[in-house]
């Protein structure tokens, strides 16, 4: 139902029958001056999100400013997860030839908008940077801002550190090497130490990566719209990570019930990676699935290139692939491999000997003689400290790595473990589990019983 005039075409429906908009109004946090309401149809710009109109805009007499009725609610000061500092709302945003913060498109420099005070070059529109996966719905205005500690570490002197997950002893720093450290693992990401420059401490066995000692206590990231904490996880829980999906009892990014291993919380934009090195790539959310580059699945959470019809997107668990690993198959370190489009023949992988995709990454060897499946070479468990005891849907387990001449048999699938880091049931000698789906296959008469 509707009220319409046939004299001057003039449509009202009965939500603004009832509850009418404000003819004029004073809000000075929209604007300087008093708004006064154009009932009718007319095409304008909104001063404040640089967005086209058709309709009854709010406007100033004085100085032709027009704003959506929508837009006179956004807010003046907020967090974003896109940017490290807060942001405010302008009317001008003044900086020419600038992109968009979020969407990375142009913006019109004579609309409004955010930017940052302690950047001058970051802006943003005002509908981007007011989406619900992007802003919190937080207004700071009236908050004050409190400084918080976020460095991770002291540093003693050149060499040493005194990391806060390690405060009773000092860690000393490591260059990164031509041989390829495996006896070593990184407490905050469980991966071995490789071929990375790396903080060992001066009294145990306790290392880090140097990238992943430089984890900073609080940050934001563009998976969540509130700010997460870095926690060191000494209980040793393992966790699923948000954003690649793998299991995890390393450091984790926590808010709630949001969990990112360090691998993916460590991801901000612009990410560059390897396999496309000249594009950048940025988190751009989509209402719909996207095909990963990498592993050619289709996923929600996808980094993106945005230089023309480029299209190339990667997952998290593929972005936070390790780029060299180890495995016993060789005595080399394998290098990952970006896949070969025009490869002839049949690849084939030597550890589950079933067929390798080419399109596919997969890992090579140094004479790229093999063509090993990612899952193979790490497994389920990649995620998981080797010689520690981790808590699995709420039953203790082993982190035992698959390195004997005889390889176990899995006590769920009946196969022989082929991935190289199992689960050994705590109290038995010959109970180990595989995988992920073992795992919960494993683990799930222990609910039953609980429940």
């Amino acid at each position: 139902m509707f009220y319409h005039c046939l004299y001057c075409n003039f449509t009202l429906d009965m939500r603004c029958v009832l509850n009418p908009p404000t003819q004029s109004l004073v809000d000075l946090k929209a604007h300087d001056h008093q708004l006064t309401l154009l009932p009718r149809l007319d095409s304008f710009t909104c001063n404040a999100c640089g967005l086209k109109g058709d309709r009854s805009p709010y406007a100033c007499f004085h100085c032709g400013f027009m704003i959506h009725q929508e837009c006179l609610g956004l807010p003046r000061l907020i967090n974003i997860n896109r940017h490290d500092h807060r942001i405010s709302r302008t009317s001008v945003l003044g900086v020419v030839n600038s992109v968009c913060g979020f969407c990375r498109k142009k913006v019109d420099w004579t609309c409004g908008g955010f930017s940052c005070q302690r950047c001058p070059n970051y802006v943003i529109h005002s509908k981007c940077a007011t989406r619900k996966d992007v802003w919190n719905g937080k207004e700071l205005e009236g908050v004050s801002e409190e400084e918080e500690d976020i460095e991770p570490y002291v540093v003693i002197d050149d060499n040493t550190i005194q990391h806060f997950s390690h405060k009773e002893h000092h860690l000393r720093f490591h260059e990164s090497n031509i041989m390829y450290e495996e006896k070593k693992w990184c407490s905050a990401c469980s991966r071995p130490i490789g071929l990375q420059s790396f903080y060992e401490c001066m009294d145990c066995d306790f290392s880090l990566h140097q990238n992943c000692a430089k984890c900073p206590k609080k940050r934001w990231h563009v998976l969540h719209n509130e700010r997460l904490t870095l926690v060191t996880n000494m209980e040793i829980h393992v966790f699923p990570c948000n954003g690649c999906k793998r299991m995890s009892a390393g450091f984790r990014f926590k808010h709630g019930d949001k969990n990112l291993d360090v691998l993916c919380g460590s991801v901000s934009e612009p990410f560059v990676h390897p396999s496309h090195p000249h594009h950048p790539l940025y988190y751009i959310p989509m209402e719909k699935e996207d095909l990963c580059s990498g592993c050619n699945s289709w996923e929600y959470c996808v980094l993106r290139c945005i230089e023309g019809d480029c299209g190339y997107e990667l997952c998290f668990k593929c972005a936070t692939l390790p780029q060299v690993v180890k495995h016993i198959v060789d005595d080399q370190p394998l290098q990952l491999c970006y896949g070969e489009e025009e490869a002839s023949g049949k690849y084939w992988c030597d550890i589950c000997e079933k067929e390798t995709n080419s399109n596919n990454w997969f890992y090579t060897c140094k004479d790229h003689l093999a063509s090993l499946h990612t899952k193979c070479v790490l497994g389920d468990f990649a995620g998981l400290m080797p010689r520690s005891v981790v808590t699995f849907w709420g039953i203790s387990f082993a982190v035992v790595l698959n390195n004997s001449v005889t390889r176990p048999f899995c006590r769920e699938c009946k196969s022989r473990c082929m991935y190289p880091i199992n689960l050994k049931f705590l109290g038995t000698s010959e109970t180990y589990i595989c995988s992920n789906d073992c795992a919960f296959s494993f683990c799930s008469p222990f609910f039953r019983k609980i429940q």
